[in-house]
């Protein structure tokens, strides 16, 4: 390709990446950056501005390959590198358990606890009696029977690794009986039907989408019948026209059979939220009493602990379970531990759980709170003092996330901001990529912040992102 005047003018004025070295050791700002990290901005820094060039991006002038322009581009590249990938942000959204902002937040017992044990050594597959080696999932295994009344307990990595484990476990070159209606798709296209595939049991699906009967059940139940598994439909509802087996009922011709009965309780709650006036979900512990001889849920979501499948059910079957293979690549590590133990003990007092576990506490929070909550925000907000701020308050719905109670509107306060001079859009661009981003949503032009997602020593730091955008982020 041959290159034009302007082009043979500017390439040779490209700094070279040595050059731009030496400029950086004396600059004060990359005292604390390691050297690799200082190199590759430089280079990548130079090769852009070369690309820019060749490629004949408009506008392009001598002044931006100055050093002086270039050691700038590269600090800002080396601070970007610097920059933590994972990092805290504030959410607005209403969505308590925010799938893509780190699902359920964890109680305080269970960040100390968390923090004790990833900073020192700890026992976690050491028996203190014996001095000898021990099992991990003696950690949480008597609390979780303690509190759920089943047989025998264990936890992997997350439900989806649950309920692969089970049915690797008991259903592998067998029948797995399910209901159509049954056969769901959770987030990152997790479906029961391919989960079955990969494990090696057959699916045996039985009755219609938005009905189906016990004899559906019995009439299915032959000598290659391994399981009858029953999945709680926790991400979505069918309504009208309905009907379904009952747990119970289900165990009764298990037994009558002598087939193992598998429940999946998707995202399983120990808490009966029917008692704080919302919709009734079905809890861990009566799955437990119906006799079903292995249960899985997930340790976050409606627990509100940190991400991870537990496996209840008889001593027989989790023994079994325990011995797979798959089991060692699927298993807990000691953070998770630390963190789901503090959590799970936080249910011994089920209204000292409600009130300490985050996930709890924002779902079951009174809507006169919420609403004092997004008066002091207004009010904050409104302090800032600067007419260009237009600012409302909306009732609307939160929602609980995470694939849980899916027909469950919140009743919550939103404060609206417009901000005259600057599109909605650019307004929550530029809160999303604050320092500590506040993420919210648009409905009808506006910029609302659910408070119910907000915690009350984030209101302050809301303030300071806004006023920071008056100051700097004027723009269409």
């Amino acid at each position: 390709m041959k290159l034009s005047e302007t082009q043979q003018m500017l390439l040779p004025r490209l700094p070279g990446v040595d050059r731009m070295l030496e400029t950086a050791k004396a600059d004060p700002f990359f005292r604390d950056i390691p050297l690799s990290v200082v190199t590759r901005s430089a280079r990548t820094v130079i090769e852009s501005l070369r690309a820019d060039i060749i490629d004949n991006r408009a506008g392009i002038t001598e002044a931006e390959l100055s050093d002086a322009s270039v050691i700038e581009k590269i600090r800002e590249s080396a601070a970007d590198a610097m920059f933590l990938n994972l990092f805290r942000v504030i959410n607005a959204t209403g969505v308590v358990v925010h799938t893509n902002l780190g699902r359920s937040l964890l109680a305080d017992e269970a960040v100390a606890n968390l923090q004790n044990v990833a900073g020192r050594y700890s026992n976690l597959e050491f028996d203190i009696g014996t001095g000898k080696r021990g099992s991990r999932y003696r950690a949480v295994e008597d609390i979780l029977c303690e509190i759920t009344g089943a047989q025998a307990a264990m936890v992997v990595n997350n439900n989806a690794a649950a309920v692969l484990l089970c049915l690797d476990t008991l259903a592998r070159g067998k029948e797995v009986v399910v209901s159509r209606g049954e056969l769901v798709e959770i987030g990152g296209s997790f479906r029961i039907p391919d989960v079955m595939a990969r494990t090696g049991a057959i699916l045996k699906e039985v009755g219609t989408t938005n009905r189906t009967h016990m004899k559906d059940y019995a009439q299915a139940i032959h000598e290659a019948t391994g399981l009858l598994l029953k999945v709680h439909t926790s991400n979505y509802r069918v309504e009208g026209f309905t009907a379904s087996v009952p747990l119970g009922e289900l165990v009764a011709l298990g037994k009558s059979q002598g087939v193992t009965v598998m429940e999946d309780l998707g995202s399983g709650t120990l808490m009966d939220f029917s008692r704080y006036g919302m919709q009734y979900e079905p809890t861990v512990q009566e799955s437990v009493a119906s006799g079903a001889d292995v249960i899985t849920f997930s340790g976050d979501k409606l627990l509100g602990g940190p991400q991870a499948g537990i496996i209840l059910g008889t001593k027989a079957i989790l023994d079994a379970v325990k011995q797979n293979p798959l089991t060692r690549a699927l298993r807990i590590d000691k953070l998770t531990l630390a963190a789901l133990e503090s959590t799970l003990r936080l249910y011994r007092d089920p209204e000292k759980a409600k009130d300490a576990i985050p996930t709890l506490r924002m779902l079951t929070l009174p809507l006169t709170v919420i609403r004092r909550r997004a008066d002091r925000l207004y009010e904050m907000l409104a302090g800032i003092g600067d007419l260009r701020l237009n600012l409302t308050q909306h009732d609307a719905s939160s929602r609980a996330g995470g694939g849980s109670l899916p027909l469950l509107d919140i009743p919550t306060v939103c404060v609206g901001m417009q901000v005259v001079g600057m599109s909605t859009r650019a307004v929550e661009s530029f809160l999303r990529h604050h320092t500590l981003p506040v993420i919210g949503r648009i409905e009808a032009d506006v910029f609302l912040m659910d408070v119910r997602t907000v915690q009350e020593d984030e209101l302050a730091l809301i303030q300071t992102a806004v006023a920071t955008l008056l100051l700097k982020g004027i723009g269409p």
